[in-house]
């Protein structure tokens, strides 16, 4: 986990031809640790699969959390799994694996809000990309439509952004907290702190980072990308794993965890919006 520390930055692109990145908006941010990179699919797994996770006596070590139903089909496509990002799952089940870890861990982890991930990926630049303009640079950092060769790559391969953490272009699209709204900035104030779209619906969430399969315009710092239904159509599974696997092997996920750590009950609330009941 790298830290982050408690900052301000513009949030968005006036420069961008994109509405959605409209306006910019001054946001403040409270200190959290990030992960540096990817949740890798060997951590995933010990998640999804509760053999993996079970105690010398053969007892679950956690309790109270639901575990995906297994996939259809293999949701990395044979791109790779060990060092590899964990990808294919909804957004729900990346919440679903960070209620796990914090009742494992006794620490609070979550899915960055898009403010926190979009500061932590400028990491205090204001530039196009982290590290400057130069879409000549991108394949330092990223792995991506030219030089990916259609796939996602192991994890920290390449170079970090300037607060260490990897990845955060490129590779696989990483699923934020909140709800995506075109307008949403319109809707934001200047000044305003740690915001958060809070879900009414199923779909739209917003993903940010890009994946190996996107073009340089779709790696900058402010782009935003929204999911859809057609992310689950080919699992014949649904209902059964509705919530849990995607047809889309270019999304995947990091977590968060406050510095200032919520009181148990304003955890269980928050399990509560995320994920319902």
């Amino acid at each position: 986990m790298a830290g982050i520390p408690a900052g301000s930055f513009m949030m968005g692109d006036k420069k961008s031809k994109l509405a959605d990145e409209k306006p910019p908006v001054e946001v403040e941010i409270s200190a959290f640790y990030m992960s540096d990179k990817e949740i890798t699919h060997d951590l995933f797994m010990v998640f999804r699969d509760p053999e993996i996770d079970l105690d010398e006596n053969g007892k679950p070590r956690t309790d109270g959390v639901t575990r995906p139903s297994a996939p259809y089909e293999d949701p990395v496509f044979g791109m790779g799994k060990f060092g590899y990002p964990a990808a294919g799952m909804t957004q729900f089940s990346a919440l679903q694996f960070c209620k796990w870890l914090s009742e494992k861990t006794g620490r609070f982890y979550r899915l960055p809000t898009e403010a926190e991930w979009e500061y932590a990926c400028r990491a205090g630049s204001s530039t196009p990309y982290f590290f400057g303009k130069k879409k000549k640079d991108l394949s330092k950092y990223a792995w991506y439509e030219d030089n990916s060769e259609g796939s996602f790559h192991k994890v920290g391969e390449l170079q970090p952004n300037s607060w260490g953490l990897y990845d955060m272009l490129g590779n696989v699209m990483e699923w934020t907290l909140d709800q995506y709204h075109a307008d949403a900035y319109q809707t934001l104030e200047n000044g305003v702190k740690d915001p958060w779209i809070q879900p009414t619906d199923l779909h739209p969430r917003s993903v940010r980072g890009g994946s190996f399969k996107s073009e340089p315009e779709e790696l900058r710092s402010a782009a935003r990308t929204e999911s859809t239904l057609a992310w689950k159509k080919r699992d014949p599974q649904i209902p059964k794993s509705f919530w849990w696997n995607t047809d889309s092997p270019f999304v995947g996920f990091r977590i968060i965890s406050p510095v200032d750590q919520p009181t148990k009950e304003e955890q269980n609330a928050f399990w509560a919006l995320v994920l319902g009941g």
